[in-house]
Order: structure tokens, then C-alpha cells, then sequence
């Protein structure tokens, strides 16, 4: 093999050599094989026949290997000269190590790893080879075969070869080789089939040679491998891109939609459409929002880790779609909340103004049934012609009564007054069933205003014919008198027992059981009265008993009798106990009321200084420097792991929060956090740990990508933190250059310099916001010495697969790149236009300079 080997090259100096201790033993074929293999002239050598002569030509052959790296151990020149078999083969296999596979590297693998990897890739589509040595693997003979084929199928019907068959695959493959690839035949087919284990070094050395053979294939895959990795990395950044703009146009709609939701202030007639309108709202803030602050923060996430990618592949950032910029979201989400900000308010407003309308409305229903109960047939009444034919005893009498009637309605303009009141105040409210109150209110003044009228006109008339009377009945117009008040008292006292009322605190419902105990305290002093109004008419019953007095009918002066006035005195006795107990209960409801103020105050007060706590513990993490990055990292990526273990607390207080609004409670004063101020604080809390992680994450992607070293990094934060002396996370520009000059860069302050500086700020500051972010710092102090792809380095591979001309066909493409890459380039390379142009040449050179945004793609 290796006498093969050594011929394949002296062949081209038209020598040859039959014995490799023998010919070389003079050092003059070693020399010429060297100089063959390296391409470089050795020192002039001996042409004497003596023993020093041949000695020389040797070490200057040994010393020229040396000075190729190569370290000789225990192999003298005197041993080659005195022909020594293992020490001539063990400098022959130290030549071909060095100048025939030393220089094979695939994947930054080298030597024998990378050459083995070379076999295993080309062979890897056939299913009946599995080369993983460089012995046993090849003894069946088909893996030399699929070498050939892989690169030249037009030799080798490879369907036709059988595995049991080695010899003949062998052969097949070392006389292809020899005849069509210039491969002299090194191996034995025989001698392989009959070992157990094929010598490695012939094998190896055999198969280097088709390395060499298939070169300029290699160059050509190496070539498309770049090509495949740029094209990968453009294709990643365009599904990115397609993915930001959809996450956009979905959230932008869903703001769209919601804004006019939140803005719509119309209100609802009745107290349950507008629960259900604060159902609905509450839905929004706990089940609908939350996922939508989640898409906000990973938008902002995806479009800062894209920029990163696009930056660190040197491709021009990304623009999203007019409309769709971050600061175009952030606007929209901002009148988003400028939206929901009053929109609570407004409807617990809302429902407190109906909860007081519905009060106000059954007040004014109660008050309006009393009274037209009163009125009714008091027209009637007051038009009567009765004084016309009634005796002077008779007139008197009506005189009496009417002055009890006119007593009796002076009583009721208070009530009046109340239900015109509570009806111009549900019209200030805008009660929805204004109207009808208005309608009903208007027919009790009108009626009212007519009872006066009639009132007058009939004192007018008794009082002419009173002239003509002079009999009175002295006791029943005292009963009269005081009948009637009382009878009024009372029914105001039943009016307000059975009273509706709405209270929001205890102190409230306390100072309506302190005004019922007032009111039962005055209950003995009623008693006696209502003893001295039964006493009166008992008088009278006694007179007329007495002295048999003839009366015609009930008592002239008044319709109220003892039986009535002794029934509404029960009733008023069974209404007493009643209104105790309503007190009671509504007591009790606002005890447990501040039983839910207590406990919802508790848990906010401890949860919005943890909020408060944990933002700021977050933003000194951030600024602050302990391990490394990837430490870092992971001490974010626990932090935010305790801070989402806190989410039940905040779902506990959100449960509290609904019982509180349930029971239509509107204030707390154990507490200044409201569950908003608990919702903003914990959304910014999570939004704030994810920006942290990404800013991490990215300044990672930056380091690795950038070649950047941890120290470098530290020191890159330090100097940052340094100046960024308000903690915001960004530099000024006068920071900034302070920032520059500590690590050596020279700004100084005269024209140059400051051009300098006005450059490295277009740079790092592109849009011009007149701060510098720790990412595009970090950018900046690595952008010199990245180690990318460039448009040059592309458009030389694709240069390479066109076989160096100035355009590459569809075929070359399909047949040198994966089918999707391939059919990548083919849609968007532009046609070719030279004078060398064919029928179907695209251009890719201009398709390499759009892929880095140097032209139009």
C-alpha cells in the first residue's frame, strides 16, 4: 500500500520505486517524493555513492518533515540508510499522516476523526454500508463503492452490487479507482476478504486518496453548507416576522374591539342589567385581559429578541407594517386603559344611582298611595249642599267639622310637599319611568290645589249661614280637635315603621336605631293622649245617656271613631317589633359588611408593599452583577418561578373583591389599595421579570454570538451601571461619551471628536430618542469584532457551486442545496442579464447582497 502510495506521486516526476527500504536507502527518491507531495524545493542534495552522502540526503529529508510540525521520535537517518523495514515504514506513514490526511477537516474535526466523518457523511444515503472504522467496516467492499458513486454514479451500477459478495465489490471499486479517478490500486482484494481485521493505516491511506480525488466536491459542498446556514437564518428571521405581524394584527383587533366596549357609557334602566354589565366587566379584567397583557409583553419579547438575531446575522432590522410598530401597540394599549380607567367607576356609580332611584321610586309609590287613599271622596265631600236644609244645631256642627277637615288637611301639606320633593328628585336623577311619576305627582297637586279651593268655598258658605246657628256641640268638636291629629300622628308613625331604608355603614344603621328608640320612648305620652281622646267621646256618650240626649248619627265633626283610633293604635303596637327586627338584620348585614372591609383590607395591605417589594428588588437585580449571565438568568427565572407561586394570594383577594362588590359595598377604609391599584401593580410586576429575562437572555445571544468573554461582559455592566446613576436602565449621551472615554476610547472634545461621537450615536441610537440602551451598548463594543457571515462570503459560495461563473442555473441549485432551500433561491433570485448570460441564469449576486439588506430582495 504504502508502495503504491509513493508512486501515485513520484509517477508525476516520471520515477518510480520497487522496494521502499531499498530505493530510499540514498535519500534521493525521499527528497523528490517530498518535494512532489509539498510542492516546495528541499536543500540540493549528495550525489556521491559513500555512506555520509546518503546520510545527508536523509536528514535533510528528516529535517524538512521537522520543520513541517511533524515530531520524528526514535527514527535516525542511519536506520533508513541501513535499509531498516519498520523504521523506512514508520517515516512512510509519518509523511502520509502529515501531507495526505493531517490537512482533511470536516467540522472543525481533523485527521483520522474528520476523515472518518467525510466517509460517513457521503456513504450515510446508502442502507447496507455503516462505515465506523477504518478496518472491518470496509471489508464487504461496498463502502469504497458508494464513494465512487456518490460522486461519479455514471461509473458503478451500484443496484447491481451484492453484500456477499466482497471480492467482486472490491475489485469492482479498486479498478474504477485506478482507471477513471487515477487512484493506483493499494489494497488486495484477497488479502482484505481473508483478514479478520484489515490493516487501519492501508485503509486509511487508501481512502485519503479518494479525499483528494473528490476535493474539489468538497469544496463545493463546503461551499453550499454556508449558503444553506445563511438561507436557514434568513428563513428563521421571516417565519419570526410573519409571526410578530399576525400576534400584532390579532392584539391591535382585540383593542380595536374592546375600546368601544369600555367607552360605551349608556346606562341601564334596572339595578340587575347594570349588575350584569359589572359581571361582565369583572369577566373582562379577570379572564379576558390577563392572557392579552401576556401576548403584549411576548410581543415585545419576539420583536426584541428578532432585532438581536437580525444584528448578530448582520441583516438590517426589521420594520413591522405601518401601524404594527411596538410604539404603535403601546399607544393603542394605552387607550385601551385610558378607557377602563373610569369605566368601574362609572358603574358603581351607576348602580348606586338606581339602588337610590328604586328607593326614592317605592318611597314616592308609598307616600302617593297614602295620600290618594286620604283624598278620596274629599271633592265629593267639600261640594255637598247639606248646610242648605240643616238646623241651626246642624250648621254648627258642620261648621265644626269642617274646621276639623281643614285642620286635618293642613296636617297633610307636608306630604304633599314630600311626594313633590322625591319627584323632582327622580327627575334630577333621570329616573327611566319619569313620566309616570310626573303624570301621577301632577294629578295630586292639581287635586291638591282643588281641595284648597273647595275647602274655602265651603268656609265661605257655613261661615254666612253660621250667623243663623248657634248650637254647638262643645265635646264633639273637642274630640274632633284632638281626634284627628292623633289620628294623623299615627298614621305618619305607621308610615315610618314601615319605611324603607338604605344603609352603607353601621354608624348608619345606628343612628336609625337611635331615632326608633326616640320614637318608642314617645309612645306613653301617645298612650295618654289616646286615653284622653277615648275619654272625650266617652263624655259624650255619657251626656247622652245622662240626659237622654236625641243624636242623629256618629259625631257631626269628625269620621274618626274610637274603634279606628284604637285599631291604629294596635297596629302601630304590632309595627314596633317589626321595625326592631329590620334593624336588627340590617345591623347584622353591615357588621359582616366591615367583616369583608377587615379582611379584604388585611390581605392588600400585605400584597401591594410585596408588589411594591418585589419591583424593586427586580430593578436591583437588574442593574446589579453577581456570576454570570447564565447565573443571572437563573436567578431571574427563580425569582419570577416565586413570583407566579404568589398568583393563588392574588386570585384570593380577587374572590374577596367580588364578595365586597356582591354586597354593594363602595368604600373601605382600612386600606388605600383598591383592587386596581392590586391588578396594575401585579401586571407590571410580571411584565417587568419577563422584559428582565429577555434583556438577560439577549445580552447572552449577544455574548455568544459576539465572542464576547464573562469578564468583558462584567466589565461592559459595571462601567454601564457606573453612569446610569438614576438606575432608569438607559445612558444620556454626555453618560454615554463618559461611559466611552473610561474604557478607552478617545472623544475628544475638539470637531473630530465630537463627529466621532455624533456617529457612534447614529449607530447606537438610530431613532434618535436621546438615550443608549445596556443592549445597544453591548452591541456596539462587539459590533468590530464579530465573526459573521458577510454578502462577500455568499456570493463566493455561490460563485463556487456555479463553477465560477457569474450566474447559477435552477439545476445547479436543485442539485446542490436541500430542496427547500433550493427552492428559496429559486423564487426570489432576479433573472441574469450579462452578456454571458444563458436561457434560466439567475443572478446571485445581487440575491447575496439583498439577503443583508444591501439591496432589494
Amino acid at each position: 500500500t504504502f508502495t503504491a502510495w509513493c508512486n501515485s506521486h513520484l509517477r508525476k516526476a516520471g520515477t518510480q520505486i520497487e522496494n521502499i527500504e531499498e530505493d530510499f536507502r540514498d535519500g534521493l527518491k525521499l527528497m523528490l517524493l517530498l518535494e512532489v507531495i509539498s510542492g516546495e524545493r528541499l536543500a540540493k542534495p549528495e550525489r556521491g555513492k559513500m555512506r555520509v552522502h546518503k546520510i545527508s540526503n536523509v536528514n535533510k529529508a528528516l529535517d524538512f518533515i521537522a520543520s513541517k510540525g511533524v515530531k520524528l521520535v526514535s527514527i535516525g537517518a542511519e536506520e533508513i540508510v541501513d535499509g531498516n523495514v519498520k523504521m523506512t515504514l514508520g517515516m512512510i506513514w509519518t509523511i502520509i499522516l502529515r501531507f495526505a490526511i493531517q490537512d482533511i477537516s470536516v467540522e472543525e474535526t481533523s485527521a483520522k476523526e474528520g476523515l472518518l466523518l467525510w466517509c460517513q457523511r457521503k456513504t450515510a444515503p446508502y442502507k447496507n454500508v455503516n462505515i465506523q472504522n477504518f478496518h472491518i467496516s470496509w471489508k464487504d467492499g461496498l463502502g469504497f463503492c458508494a464513494l465512487i458513486h456518490r460522486h461519479r454514479p455514471e461509473l458503478i451500477d451500484y443496484g447491481k452490487l451484492r453484500k456477499d459478495d466482497p471480492l467482486t465489490n472490491l475489485n469492482t471499486a479498486f479498478d474504477v479507482a485506478e482507471k477513471y479517478l487515477d487512484i493506483p490500486k493499494m489494497l488486495d482484494a484477497e488479502d482484505i476478504v481473508g483478514t479478520a481485521r484489515p490493516d487501519e493505516k492501508a485503509i486509511m491511506t487508501y481512502v485519503s486518496s479518494f479525499y483528494h480525488a473528490f476535493s474539489g466536491a468538497q469544496k463545493a459542498e463546503t461551499a453550499a453548507n454556508r449558503i444553506c446556514k445563511v438561507l436557514a437564518v434568513n428563513q428563521e428571521n421571516e417565519q419570526l416576522m410573519e409571526d410578530y405581524e399576525k400576534l400584532a394584527s390579532d392584539l391591535l383587533e382585540w383593542i380595536r374591539r374592546t375600546i368601544p366596549w369600555l367607552e360605551n357609557r349608556a346606562p341601564e334602566n334596572t339595578m340587575q342589567a347594570m349588575q350584569q354589565k359589572l359581571e361582565d366587566f369583572r369577566d373582562y379584567r379577570r379572564l379576558h385581559k390577563p392572557p392579552k397583557v401576556q401576548e403584549k409583553c411576548q410581543l415585545e419579547i419576539n420583536f426584541n429578541t428578532l432585532q438581536t438575531k437580525l444584528r448578530l446575522s448582520n441583516r438590517p432590522a426589521f420594520m413591522p407594517s405601518e401601524g404594527k410598530m411596538v410604539s404603535d401597540i403601546n399607544n393603542a394599549w394605552a387607550g385601551l386603559e385610558q378607557a377602563e380607567k373610569g369605566y368601574e367607576e362609572w358603574l358603581l356609580n351607576e348602580i348606586r344611582r338606581l339602588e337610590r332611584l328604586d328607593h326614592l321610586a317605592e318611597k314616592f309609590r308609598q307616600k302617593a298611595s297614602i295620600h290618594e287613599s286620604w283624598t278620596d271622596g274629599k271633592e265629593a265631600m267639600l261640594q255637598q249642599k247639606d248646610y242648605e236644609t240643616a238646623t241651626l244645631s246642624e250648621i254648627k256642627a258642620l261648621l265644626k267639622k269642617h274646621e276639623a277637615f281643614e285642620s286635618d288637611l293642613a296636617a297633610h301639606q307636608d306630604r304633599v310637599e314630600q311626594i313633590a320633593a322625591i319627584a323632582q328628585e327622580l327627575n334630577e336623577l333621570d329616573y327611566y319611568d319619569s313620566p309616570s311619576v310626573n303624570a301621577r305627582c301632577q294629578k295630586i297637586c292639581d287635586q291638591w290645589d282643588n281641595l284648597g279651593a273647595l275647602t274655602q268655598k265651603r268656609r265661605e258658605a257655613l261661615e254666612r249661614t253660621e250667623k243663623l246657628l248657634e248650637t254647638i256641640d262643645q265635646l264633639y268638636l273637642e274630640y274632633a280637635k284632638r281626634a284627628a291629629p292623633f289620628n294623623n300622628w299615627m298614621e305618619g308613625a305607621m308610615e315610618d315603621l314601615q319605611d324603607t331604608f338604605i344603609v352603607h355603614t353601621i354608624e348608619e344603621i345606628q343612628g336609625l336605631t337611635t331615632a326608633h328608640e326616640q320614637f318608642k320612648a314617645t309612645l306613653p305620652d301617645a298612650d295618654k293622649e289616646r286615653q284622653a281622646i277615648l275619654g272625650i267621646h266617652n263624655e259624650v256618650s255619657k251626656i247622652v245617656q245622662t240626659y237622654h240626649v236625641n243624636m242623629a248619627g256618629t259625631n257631626p265633626y269628625t269620621t274618626i271613631t274610637p274603634h279606628e283610633i284604637n285599631g291604629k293604635w294596635e297596629h302601630v303596637r304590632q309595627l314596633v317589633p317589626r321595625r326592631d327586627q329590620a334593624l336588627m338584620e340590617e345591623h347584622a348585614r353591615q357588621q359582616q359588611n366591615e367583616r369583608l372591609r377587615k379582611q379584604f383590607g388585611a390581605q392588600a395591605n400585605v400584597i401591594g408593599p410585596w408588589i411594591q417589594t418585589k419591583m424593586e428588588e427586580i430593578g436591583r437585580i437588574s442593574i446589579e452583577m453577581h456570576g454570570t449571565l447564565e447565573d443571572q438568568l437563573n436567578h431571574l427565572r427563580q425569582y419570577e418561578k416565586s413570583i407566579v407561586n404568589y398568583k393563588p394570594k392574588i386570585d384570593q383577594l380577587e374572590g374577596d373583591h367580588q364578595l365586597i362588590q356582591e354586597a354593594l359595598i363602595f368604600d373601605n377604609k382600612h386600606t388605600n389599595y383598591t383592587m386596581e391599584h392590586i391588578r396594575v401593580g401585579w401586571e407590571q410586576l410580571l411584565t417587568t421579570i419577563a422584559r428582565t429575562i429577555n434583556e438577560v437572555e439577549n445580552q447572552i445571544l449577544t455574548r455568544d454570538a459576539k465572542g464576547i468573554s464573562q469578564e468583558q461582559m462584567n466589565e461592559f455592566r459595571a462601567s454601564f451601571n457606573h453612569f446610569d446613576r438614576d438606575h432608569s436602565g438607559t445612558l444620556g449621551p454626555e453618560e454615554f461619551k463618559a461611559c466611552l472615554i473610561s474604557l478607552g476610547y478617545d472623544i475628544g472634545n475638539d470637531a473630530q471628536g465630537e463627529a466621532e461621537f455624533a456617529r457612534i450615536m447614529s449607530i447606537v441610537d438610530p431613532n434618535r430618542m436621546g438615550v443608549v440602551t445596556f443592549q445597544a451598548f453591548i452591541d456596539f463594543m462587539s459590533r468590530e469584532t464579530a465573526d459573521t457571515d458577510t454578502a462577500d462570503q455568499v456570493m463566493a459560495s455561490f460563485k463556487i457551486l456555479a463553477g465560477d461563473k457569474n450566474y447559477i442555473t435552477v439545476d445547479e441549485l436543485r442539485r446542490e442545496l436541500p430542496p427547500d432551500q433550493a427552492e428559496y433561491c429559486i423564487a426570489r433570485m432576479a433573472p441574469y442579464n450579462g452578456r454571458d448570460a444563458v436561457p434560466g441564469a439567475l443572478d446571485y449576486m445581487s440575491f447575496s447582497t439583498a439577503l443583508y439588506g444591501e439591496s432589494d430582495l
